[in-house]
């Protein structure tokens, strides 16, 4: 055989290299022309071309293509190559039609035909090369034609292994770029559900890895319909965890089990909440342990492969705990295993860590365990070389903050701030001043801290931080006069930032009357103070010193003389800034034409600012919406800033009226405000989608169960994510005090579209009318692109009841109207105030309360379905908004708690007693109240928590 007729196409070889050799880019063109001139004039003329030929120079055409050259030609004869039954002539065909072919084209028809006979072939290779070009190409004329015959052959039970492979990877490419490809039946759902979710248990490895990708992006669009693939993930796991490297030696890596498979089986879970079958739940917690296990094993290679799969694995792990959100235990270990990192060598995988324990941080059964981590903390955000760590060390120490620590991390942020990069400064500011605020006991504190804020990084204080300072004093009496000593103080330095005049002038226009009796500040010291560095500010802050000058007039006649000649000066009289120029005349004809009474009126201080949320917090959303918990708020100092006028507000000649609404529970919570975001993916998954898939455009009715939603979770806790879709997220904080609630909802786009018709109502309210008395505040009908709005609810505990009222949220999300259904979290157990008992009390009363003919109470045994563990059942029983009561029970082993349900129209007394039997991995729950149904209720809630 001659050599030009092998597989290397000694042709095509020679066409390389002359290309290759060409000396200029008119050389290469004239090759190029000369090629396609005789390749056109054999495909018109040599009528004897066999395929080797046509896949030469199919080939060929297929270079100069790729050299940038557009080839008109050539098409047909690629297509024929598709009927060949060489493997080399039909691969080059159809990677010709995938490189080359428009959607568009005429030829479509026929290559379909082709590829419709490749996938009825019985040839793997054929199967798999046409499958590879539909996926290439991806069209919707692809779709439409194989939309059945590809999840055919991924389900049917005569399909080779690598067939179905090749199959899932191909519905999953169609299923991204055509999300309608799936067949819907009658009854809306899809005909290969089961079989395609039964995938996971293939005894093919490589099956089940293309499998899981598809399943993802299925779950994503459909959770309802694909919840089943749950028990399988879990017990697909369950045979990776637990077995050897040498069980799965073709699919082990570096001595770690299939660790892509195990990355993609945990992600696959985290499109749900906790297992609801208790079965599941313990395996799947099985597994998690197991993984953390293996973390602090030794490492069978000193190869960066082995822990690079180990550890992506492990990560992927805790991700999934930190989702779950609902064992205490898993919890903690996992912020153990990630304190490890912080101290590891491996740049990456401090970054890993600190990211990690970010999240944690956020979970009350964590938050505690991650604060023993502080100093290492502290030092890498210090000490780190690279500026993402630092910056993740100051994300996680602003996590961990709270009223028991908050003083000592706003120091070390301050003094931090002084050598930090530029990069993370003006954030680190932010941070700062939001937790000052959140966590002060002590206002004198958060003064000072705003202040040193201002003196270290004063370029970088934005205006809504020292907006904030401004209101916070005016809202507060018992730090108005140490604000003015501190400011004056500050003022005094040789370099003073703008941004301290601006506090400066503002509060001494206003307070400067509180220190005037010391002479070291008296009230002509104080103006000369401010009047020096006059010449050195800009316009819109002179415009506010003047509006100070003129309160210093109502203040202390005595300087009065002295202001008048500032005013009457030409470079504020004749100022080229019309602002000054206007305030410097009418603030001269002010002074002088009215009466000491009425200038009194007009110069009054400024009025109380109505409590809101802070604004710094949704500054801080805006520049880095990853980074921020979406339902925190600044829980016990919200005031909004009412937009301050860079000018002191002019002069506030409006009467102060008190717009303050009624607080009923005692608590600082904000109001509903709007916190906007610039980033659309504000809510998604910081890691991403490795698999792919878009929102659906078809209609939809989001039904809670559909998605990620667990109320129950909600039981033992305040605040979360209630529900998510890939459309929306809705957050809760919530808080209650005898029988009134309060409940903040977060609602947050998770599109890159506004949401139309945005709106929420509460179903079936007069079911509740008699129970439960629920205002709910109206919000705005548009929610932007990767925008969050907040929506009030106020809750009065009317009288006893058991279910929990459900909101409809309804919207058009791309032309297509869409609903969401979600339980509050307002169960009977939040209206509990905690009761301290002895034990002879306690025992008498309980004694009372079941010793007659018709026991009030309720009692239930049951099976444990999580580990039995102290601390946990501890942590759960606190939430549950009873009085622990420690050292009552003889049986050490037994918990006791006393609360009473507050309603409107009675207190109810309750008391319970928890025996865990760990032999028996057994617990049995007694509640005893004055009324029956209550203990019903209580008993029925708290049970679901074990």
């Amino acid at each position: 055989m001659p050599a030009v007729r092998g597989d290397g196409m000694r042709g095509l070889a020679v066409f390389i290299s002359d290309i290759r050799n060409c000396k200029s880019k008119e050389a290469e063109i004239k090759r190029i022309n000369k090629e396609l001139a005789n390749i056109r004039s054999k495909f018109k003329g040599d009528k004897t071309l066999d395929g080797y030929q046509k896949k030469k120079y199919v080939c060929k055409l297929l270079f100069i293509f790729l050299l940038g050259h557009d080839i008109d030609f050539g098409h047909m004869e690629a297509v024929n190559l598709l009927s060949s039954n060489k493997y080399s002539e039909k691969q080059i065909g159809y990677l010709f039609i995938s490189v080359l072919v428009n959607t568009n084209s005429d030829l479509i028809k026929l290559i379909n035909q082709s590829i419709k006979n490749d996938l009825q072939s019985r040839n793997s290779i054929h199967v798999n090369l046409a499958m590879q070009c539909i996926a290439n190409i991806g069209s919707r004329d692809m779709a439409e034609a194989f939309g059945y015959d590809i999840p055919k052959l991924l389900v049917s039970g005569d399909t080779m292994d690598v067939v179905k492979q090749s199959a899932a990877l191909c519905f999953l490419r169609l299923l991204r770029t055509n999300p309608d490809v799936i067949p819907i039946d009658s009854n809306g759902a899809s005909e290969w559900t089961s079989r395609i979710v039964h995938l996971l248990n293939d005894q093919h490895l490589g099956v089940v890895t293309a499998a899981v990708s598809l399943i993802d992006a299925l779950v994503k669009r459909n959770p309802k319909e694909y919840k089943a693939c749950v028990s399988f993930a879990v017990s697909r796991l369950s045979r990776i965890v637990t077995a050897s490297y040498t069980d799965l030696q073709d699919y082990t890596y570096y001595f770690v089990p299939a660790p892509w498979l195990s990355v993609k089986l945990l992600r696959l879970l985290q499109n749900y909440s906790t297992p609801e079958d208790a079965g599941v739940r313990v395996r799947l917690n099985e597994c998690l342990e197991a993984i953390l296990n293996k973390a602090q094993d030794a490492p069978k290679s000193k190869k960066v492969q082995h822990s690079n799969a180990k550890n992506a694995v492990l990560f992927e792990a805790i991700s999934l705990i930190i989702h779950n959100d609902s064992e205490p235990n898993l919890l903690v270990r996992a912020c153990n295993q990630l304190g490890q990192f912080l101290s590891n060598r491996e740049t990456n995988l401090r970054y890993l860590a600190l990211e990690s324990m970010c999240l944690l941080a956020n979970s009350e059964f964590s938050h505690e365990a991650v604060k023993k981590h502080q100093e290492v903390v502290i030092l890498s955000m210090k000490m780190e070389k690279d500026v993402s760590v630092r910056q993740q060390a100051v994300d996680l120490l602003y996590a961990m903050c709270d009223k028991s620590n908050s003083e000592e991390i706003v120091q070390e942020m301050l003094n931090y701030l002084e050598t930090a990069d530029y990069s993370i400064r003006e954030e680190m500011v932010l941070k700062v001043a939001i937790l000052a605020e959140k966590y002060a006991t002590d206002y004198t504190w958060y003064v000072d801290v705003i202040l040193n804020l201002i003196r270290i990084a004063g370029d970088y204080v934005s205006e809504e931080v020292w907006y904030r300072v401004i209101q916070i004093v005016i809202n507060r009496d018992d730090v108005q006069g140490y604000a003015a000593k501190t400011v004056f103080e500050a003022l005094q330095a040789p370099a003073c930032h703008e941004n301290m005049v601006k506090v400066g002038g503002y509060i001494l226009g206003e307070f400067g009357n509180l220190i005037a009796g010391d002479t070291r500040s008296a009230p002509n010291v104080q103006f000369q103070l401010l009047h020096s560095k006059y010449h050195l500010c800009s316009p819109m802050t002179r415009a506010l010193l003047l509006s100070t000058y003129v309160k210093f007039i109502n203040l202390f006649p005595e300087v009065k003389t002295t202001i008048q000649e500032i005013l009457k000066q030409d470079s504020n009289l004749r100022s080229a800034d019309a602002e000054l120029q206007q305030r410097a005349s009418e603030y001269l004809q002010l002074s002088k034409i009215v009466s000491t009474d009425v200038l009194a009126t007009v110069l009054e201080e400024m009025p109380s600012f109505p409590e809101r949320e802070s604004s710094i917090l949704a500054v801080l959303k805006k520049k880095k919406p990853g980074r921020v918990p979406e339902t925190e708020t600044l829980e016990n100092h919200s005031l909004q800033p009412s937009p301050i006028n860079h000018q002191n507000n002019h002069v506030n000649n409006h009467t102060n009226s008190n717009s303050n609404s009624a607080d009923l529970l005692g608590l600082s919570t904000p109001v509903a405000s709007t916190t906007h975001t610039s980033n659309a993916n504000v809510l998604v998954d910081v890691l991403g989608d490795l698999y792919g898939g878009g929102v659906s455009t078809g209609s939809n009715s989001l039904n809670a169960s559909q998605n990620n939603y667990n109320p129950k979770k909600f039981i033992c806790k305040n605040n979360g994510v209630l529900f998510e879709s890939e459309l929306i997220q809705v957050g809760v904080k919530c808080e209650f005090k005898r029988n009134l609630g309060r409940l903040g909802l977060f609602y947050g786009n998770k599109t890159t579209i506004p949401l139309q018709n945005f709106s929420t109502v509460l179903s079936s309210p007069h079911l509740w009318v008699t129970k439960l008395a629920i205002q709910i505040k109206p919000i705005e009908p548009i929610l932007e692109a990767g925008a969050q709005i907040q929506q009030l609810a106020i809750i009065e505990c009317v009288e006893e009841y058991t279910d929990t009222p459900v909101i409809n949220v309804s919207f058009v999300y791309n032309g297509v109207p869409q609903n969401v259904s979600v339980k509050l979290p307002v169960t009977l157990n939040k209206f509990f105030e905690p009761t301290e008992m002895n034990s002879e009390s306690f025992f008498a009363r309980w004694k009372n309360l079941g010793s007659n003919h018709d026991p009030q109470k309720s009692q239930k045994i049951f099976k444990a379905s999580q580990p039995m563990d102290q601390v946990s059942t501890r942590t759960k029983l606190s939430g549950f908004g009873m009085q622990l009561l420690d050292g009552i029970d003889p049986n050490p082993d037994n918990f006791v708690c006393a609360g009473i349900v507050h309603t409107k129209t009675q207190q109810i007394g309750c008391l319970l007693r928890l025996e865990p039997n760990k032999q028996a991995q057994m617990y049995r729950l007694t509640v005893r109240s004055s009324k029956e149904p209550v203990s019903i209720e209580i008993c029925d809630l708290l049970a679901d928590q074990f």
